[in-house]
Order: C-alpha cells, then structure tokens, then sequence
C-alpha cells in the first residue's frame, strides 16, 4: 500500500514550504536571518508596543485563550508553564532551548538562522509575563549562535542580559534539568526530579525552559491574536508545526504544517519515493507506521494516539523500499544506550541489554531474544531516573511490532535488503 495521499498532478520543487499558509516560515527564506527592520515591517511594527499596551496577567491570559501547546516534544500548555514560573515572583530565569540534539531534527536550527527575531520576540513576551531577570539562548549550530548574537545588537528593546551559547551535543543534553545542570557548569545530565525546574532551576531560581518554536509561535500570538492562532490546526491542537522531513522522499527539509493535517498529505508534499514501506513518527524515542497505518492518520497527537505515536518535536522519517526496519531499529537503539546518562539501572544495565537483544532479532528473528526484549522493556519503563529509558522502550517495542514481515524473513535467513535510510548516527553536527 503506498505511503502517499493520490493528489492533482504537478511538481512541488522547493523544501521547506507547502500548499499551507506560511507563519513562522513566511517572508524570504535565503541570504541569511532576517532583518528587524524587514521582521518588523513584516509583521507591523515592534513587539515592544505590544507587550507594553497589555500587563503580564493580560498577555497569560492571551497566551491561554491560544492554546499553544509546546513544541519541544511534550506538547505542554505553554501558559501552564509561565503561570508555574511566575508564581513565584519576579527574577526567575529563561531559558530558549534551541540545543536540537535530537538527530534527525533541524527545525530549530532553522528558525534560529533565518528568523532569530521572532523567536526574541517570544522571549520578551515571556520574560515581560515572568518578569525574568535573565536569560539564557541555547543554540544547536555555529551559524544559529552567530545569527542570534547578530540579531540582539539591533535589539535595543532587549534589556535583560542574554547569553548566547552553542549546546551539548550529548543526546540526553537537551533534557531541561541537564540543560540547566550544564549552564551552570556540570554535566549535560538530567538530575533527579524533583525539585522541578520551574521552582528550582538554574542555581536555585524559578527558571522557564521554552523551545526555540514555541517561543517563535509565542510572539506572534501575542501580535496577531489567540483567535488568529486558532485559525489553523484542530480545536483541541491549535496552531501550526515545524516538521522535519528525511528518507525516502524527493525533498527533504523543515515544512510548516497546519496540525490535523493528513500523514499522506504531508509526504505527498515531500514527494515520497513510491514503494517506501513505514514511517517513523516522533523521531529516535517515536514509533514506526506500517503503510496501511499511515492512511488513516493526522499529525496530531489525539490521531496518533491510538497508533501508540506522537508526532513529538515533529520528526518524520521514511523507510525507503529495500531497507531492514529491524537492523535500522537496531542501530538506532544501541546508539541511545550509549548516549545515557547512566545514573540509574535502567540507563546503565537495561538498555544495552535490549539493544543487544533487538539486534539478534535483527540478525536473526530470533523468538528468544523477542521476548527478551517485551520483558525487560517492561521492567525499565517506568523506573528512570529520566525519561531517556523510556523514550528508548517506545521505539524497541514499536519496531518488534511494526515489522512482523521483516521478522517472518529472517527467521528464514533472509533480508528486506540492504539499503540504509540515512538515519543520522552518530550525531551530527556542523563544524562550522
């Protein structure tokens, strides 16, 4: 069954747009980050005039009617968070997570090249709701540190210090309590919970952890309105998301998709290689998709859900025809258990043992080491000392059971073929 939705015929040549209206992604998207004078003419003038004309209580609540969720993973409501932070007072500290040490992402990476100032928008409207006394941006490249720093000297409005750092590249880095631990000093690893960073968070102060696209939508929901927010996406799930787009399809890149929107219709845009057998959903914690799935399903976490799927911080993958789903798993699995952090049983002992036994089942379809992997998957979820296990558990379970063709055929010494779909490991990083 094909992956794609059947649709009038016609080329769509150029990444990173689609038959969508546009809104973080509107405007130029070559030669470089934007200007502010070009991001405020765009967009009708300054955020400063707006955030001034509304008290912090009266910019929450915008921010609350938008429903805006986050869109670093958890899909948290955006409001929930500030209101948790700025309970407890002015001088709490924000910190933009654009660390992206997600492998196959690149959409806040993206964002922070080509439009740093919508995203320094959202940061002044949290930190005027917060009455933050600093804070702190977190980049993923060089290219994106450089276009942040350049954005903030024409930003006479920014009058809290910001610092501009290149992140962790460990996997488990971007997490908000090692973000944190690493911006004080320590090692990028998660610390035990609680004390929970929105009460306790760098050196000791109620600290607001925010996505890069999360803060992007945030100022223009606070310019154009809750009501324009939700003139796009579902009802429960408004708004648009970043997605990242890699694998079997014809062009691969970061595309703004209103949330709700059809799976097929999405790699149809992407124009997806015919023949392409699953799909990963959610990136290396998500869930593979057989292709009579896909056709049912939206991006949107309450279509996804009864999948076992989240879209997460909007990865997609596709398999291309002739490539083991099993040993791609395989590889994907061992290299999260050699990125944890290694504080607890389940990181240090248990995940090892379950790549180890999802690759013998790749090697071999092996009945024993199937069922190795359901028990110890069961034991480890749950028992973290992060949510690094689990996430792991996610993928190895939905790999045992999105494949079972793939499994049928080494049992019998034999092999989809053996094409790799480009899933990056270890992680990537430029060096520039």
């Amino acid at each position: 069954m094909s992956l794609v939705a059947t649709a009038a015929p016609g080329e769509l040549r150029v990444p990173r747009s689609g038959p969508w209206n546009q809104r973080l992604l509107a405007g130029p998207k070559l030669g470089g980050p934007e200007p502010l004078a070009d991001h405020a003419s765009r967009l009708g003038g300054g955020i400063t005039g707006w955030t001034e004309r509304a008290g912090a209580h009266q910019l929450l609540e915008r921010v609350r009617r938008s429903g805006l969720g986050g869109r670093g993973g958890g899909g948290f409501p955006t409001a929930d968070k500030l209101a948790a932070v700025r309970r407890h007072g002015p001088g709490s500290v924000v910190v933009v997570n654009g660390s992206e040490t997600e492998p196959a992402a690149g959409k806040d990476d993206l964002l922070l090249r080509i439009r740093p100032h919508l995203v320094l928008d959202g940061l002044l409207v949290a930190t005027r709701i917060l009455g933050a006394r600093r804070a702190f941006l977190v980049a993923h490249s060089a290219q994106a540190v450089a276009a942040v720093e350049a954005a903030l000297r024409e930003r006479p409005d920014v009058s809290i210090p910001v610092e501009v750092v290149r992140g962790p590249a460990n996997f488990v880095g971007g997490e908000e309590s090692a973000l944190i631990r690493w911006l004080e000093g320590g090692q990028a690893l998660p610390r035990y919970q609680p004390p929970r960073v929105v009460d306790r968070g760098w050196r000791g102060l109620p600290t607001l952890v925010q996505n890069v696209e999360t803060l992007a939508h945030l100022g223009l929901v606070v310019r154009l309105g809750p009501e324009w927010f939700r003139g796009a996406g579902v009802a429960d799930e408004p708004g648009t998301m970043l997605v990242t787009l890699s694998g079997a399809v014809e062009a691969p890149g970061v595309y703004e998709v209103p949330i709700g929107t059809p799976l097929p219709e999405v790699l149809y845009v992407a124009r997806a290689e015919p023949g392409a057998v699953a799909l990963l959903v959610g990136g290396y914690f998500g869930s593979w998709l057989r292709a009579s799935e896909v056709q049912g399903l939206a991006l949107s976490r309450s279509s996804l859900r009864p999948a076992g799927a989240t879209p997460g911080a909007g990865v997609l993958h596709l398999l291309p025809q002739g490539t083991c789903g099993l040993r791609e798993s395989g590889r994907i699995l061992a290299w999260l258990a050699a990125q944890g952090a290694r504080q607890c049983g389940p990181c240090a002992f248990g995940l090892p043992a379950m790549a180890s036994a999802l690759n013998e089942v790749a090697d071999t379809g092996s009945e024993a080491a199937l069922g190795q992997l359901e028990r110890w998957g069961d034991q480890i979820e749950g028992r973290g000392a992060c949510r690094h296990p689990d996430g792991a558990v996610n993928l190895a379970r939905s790999a045992a059971s999105a494949f079972p063709d793939e499994l049928r055929r080494h049992r019998s010494g034999a092999c989809s073929g053996p094409r790799q779909s480009a899933l990056p490991l270890p992680l990537g990083r430029d060096q520039g």
